[in-house]
């Protein structure tokens, strides 16, 4: 059974930075896809972004290009989302998904494991 498990959360302040880490546990020698989504309160869970097995391929939300950036060390099993230039809009749980493929998609339904969330506040 794979589980993925978020850190790295927390509040911070317009233009600050954070680094979420998911840690994933149970795979198998297959290769998989990794992505972030967040849910703020009220609204859909929509794609952050995500990556391919490999990491060399990468596809972001329009809003967080420029700003975040997703990577992995497979050797540890670990998939990162750098996030600079932190805008209040940016405030929601994100989610670590993990999907059995070598290629990423952008459907949250394409996943089929998912992390418990971090949440990220960001206010002054």
């Amino acid at each position: 059974q794979v589980q993925l498990a978020e850190s790295g959360g927390g509040l911070v302040q317009p233009g600050g930075s954070l680094r979420l880490s998911c840690a994933a546990s149970g795979l198998t020698s297959s290769t998989y896809a990794m992505a972030w989504f967040r849910q703020a309160p009220g609204k859909e869970r929509e794609f952050v972004a995500a990556i391919n097995w490999s990491g060399d391929d990468t596809g972001y939300l329009d809003s967080v290009k420029g700003r975040f950036t997703i990577s992995r060390d497979n050797a540890n099993n670990t998939v990162y989302l750098q996030m600079n230039n932190l805008k209040p809009e940016d405030t929601a749980v994100y989610y670590c998904a993990s999907r059995k493929s070598y290629s990423y998609y952008y459907l949250a339904f394409e996943y089929d494991y998912w992390g418990q969330g971090t949440q990220v506040t960001v206010s002054s």
